[in-house]
């Protein structure tokens, strides 16, 4: 049966590439290069030698291929962030979820298919945490004959948030499951690959965005930082949101933004204030008790041409938010709405077929002698609904594609077995240890989902940006404390919530998404801190074929990493 299936994968193989002889092809090569940043060089792993890594353009609705070179001394996977590849998930990327990872010294040639998604998204690494600098931007251009819903600006700038451990990032992340503890945060935080002048030995290569007086940038904001929520603002400076996880927005006029690990934001910079140096900014939003977090600010900066003498120094943001500043978090992200209009119509389920509530909760495993770093001689973990999702030995998509038996469950519970006060202080400590397990859950053909994700106070409670794969989904609400769900749902939006691929369920707080599951394949769903998704916030779902030969996945290509 396999044989038939390597000869299919060869076939549609062949036969694609007969239909995309206009497909945009990509080399992408995985290697180790030194890089110097806060007075010390390290070698770190990068995609051709850049960091942050090559920027992908392209139009809505094409096709391209990246071929993946791995010259570097660890698997490795890439993941394609907010790119839904319909009917195709061999691409998407998470490893053990929908692939096994690249060796050193293997190749894998990925089919990336655009398709409802227009504007800003983002590639990275999808492998223990090498994306902390393997990743770069996806630009995703309006189709040809069609423009921008707003002026056409004069600059396009990628602005790729990161964060910067003196560490080898391997380093950090042995040492985190080996302890059991918190990872060591991060000594910088970067604003494109840069810490600004903020950090020792960083000033003369802050990154600089050059402006003229009166012309309109968009911005394309993408946190890739690996454990933090960042506020961003610009010295004196307004901006106008147009655009989140590739689709627009009504226009939202803030004088600062709030972005989640994983999410992309687009706005509009008007160069409307006096000729000077203006430093943007960003820092951590870290709200939780007792988690530590890199209290660090970077910098870039703001420069007027022309002729003038700057100030010196630059005016900081004074609109930055503080860093525990949840009301300031969830006011702006509950303020973006989808721009609805008729070029971009929105279709929000209503008749819902399958409702989940899942708890997303910090846990801890006991540990012999209480011998662990986590908290009273604890291992930390995470769970969704109690379950702490481990890796499974061979990927869940090729074992689900080839119906091989005892790699994964699919029981994943729809409801948490505990219903509690989720958002009180002082819980039982027995319900702080959840269970391990590789459970998915099974949605037919595009049933109409209802999914409240419910944060809780469990080992001090954390803000958990939740990122679906294969997916975007409709915000339709969000608030603090326990959800209720005879009153929440009366507030629901349900004429034009934002379209995410990413969003963070607040501190103690609930979020409510809806989506359509139309795209047949496994797709994982996992908070975007990677501590957290290491530890076990993760799950998966399964999406099974509709009717039709259009509503079935594709045939796997012919040289899918082995396992």
């Amino acid at each position: 049966m396999w044989l038939n299936l390597k000869f299919l994968s060869w076939l549609v193989l062949i036969v694609g590439a007969i239909h995309c002889q206009a497909c945009v092809h990509h080399t992408f090569v995985i290697k180790e290069t030194p890089y110097t940043r806060l007075c010390s060089t390290k070698n770190i792993l990068t995609v051709n030698g850049q960091f942050p890594g090559p920027a992908l353009h392209v139009h809505k609705g094409d096709t391209i291929f990246v071929d993946v070179h791995n010259q570097g001394n660890f698997n490795i996977t890439l993941h394609w962030h907010g790119v839904k590849q319909p009917r195709y998930p061999w691409s998407d990327g998470p490893e053990y979820i929908t692939q096994c990872p690249i060796q050193p010294g293997g190749r894998f040639r990925q089919k990336i298919i655009f398709s409802t998604e227009e504007g800003t998204l983002w590639w990275h690494a999808h492998s223990e945490w090498w994306r902390a600098t393997v990743h770069g931007a996806i630009i995703i251009h309006p189709k040809k004959g069609t423009k921008y819903p707003f002026p056409l600006p004069h600059e396009e700038v990628p602005i790729i948030f990161g964060e910067w451990w003196k560490q080898q990032i391997l380093a950090v992340y042995n040492r985190a499951i080996f302890t059991g503890a918190d990872p060591n945060v991060s000594d910088a935080y970067t604003i494109n690959g840069q810490p600004g002048v903020l950090y020792p030995c960083s000033k003369p290569d802050t990154f600089k965005l050059k402006v003229d007086h009166g012309k309109t940038y968009l911005l394309r904001l993408i946190n890739a930082a690996v454990m933090d929520i960042l506020f961003f603002a610009i010295a004196k400076h307004n901006v106008t949101v147009v655009g989140t996880d590739g689709s627009y927005t009504k226009p939202l006029e803030s004088s600062y933004v709030t972005i989640s690990p994983g999410q992309t934001i687009d706005v509009l910079l008007k160069a409307n204030q006096k000729s000077d140096h203006y430093y943007m900014a960003a820092r951590a939003y870290s709200a939780a008790p007792g988690v530590a977090y890199d209290n660090t600010t970077t910098t870039a900066i703001l420069e007027y041409n022309g002729n003038y003498t700057p100030s010196s120094p630059p005016s900081l943001p004074n609109n930055l938010p503080y860093f525990n500043n949840t009301n300031a978090s969830v006011s702006f992200t509950s303020s973006l709405r989808s721009l609805a209009d008729k070029n971009h119509p929105i279709n929000v389920p209503i008749n819902i077929t399958k409702h989940l509530f899942f708890v997303i909760s910090v846990n801890t495993f006991p540990c012999p002698n209480n011998s662990c770093a986590g908290p009273n001689g604890t291992r930390l973990a995470t769970s969704i609904n109690n379950i702490s999702f481990v890796n499974p030995n061979i990927d869940i998509l090729q074992a689900y594609y080839g119906h091989i038996n005892g790699v994964f469950g699919t029981n994943f519970p729809n409801f948490p077995p505990f219903l509690f006060n989720f958002t009180a202080q002082g819980l039982p400590l027995y319900l702080d240890t959840p269970r391990h397990g590789t459970k998915v859950k099974i949605l037919k053909y595009n049933t109409t989902v209802e999914l409240v994700f419910q944060g809780t106070t469990l080992v001090g409670g954390n803000d958990h940006p939740m990122h679906l794969h294969g997916h975007s989904f409709y915000v339709v609400g969000m608030g603090l404390g326990n959800f209720d769900k005879d009153k929440d749902p009366l507030r629901y939006n349900l004429v034009d919530p934002p379209f995410m691929n990413t969003i963070a369920v607040p501190l103690y707080g609930w979020t409510a998404i809806r989506f359509r599951a139309n795209n047949p394949g496994v797709w994982f769903l996992h908070c975007h801190f990677d501590r957290h998704m290491t530890w076990g916030m993760d799950m998966a779902f399964v999406v099974k074929n509709g009717k039709g030969r259009k509503a079935h996945i594709l045939p796997p290509p012919p040289d899918m990493p082995p396992c």
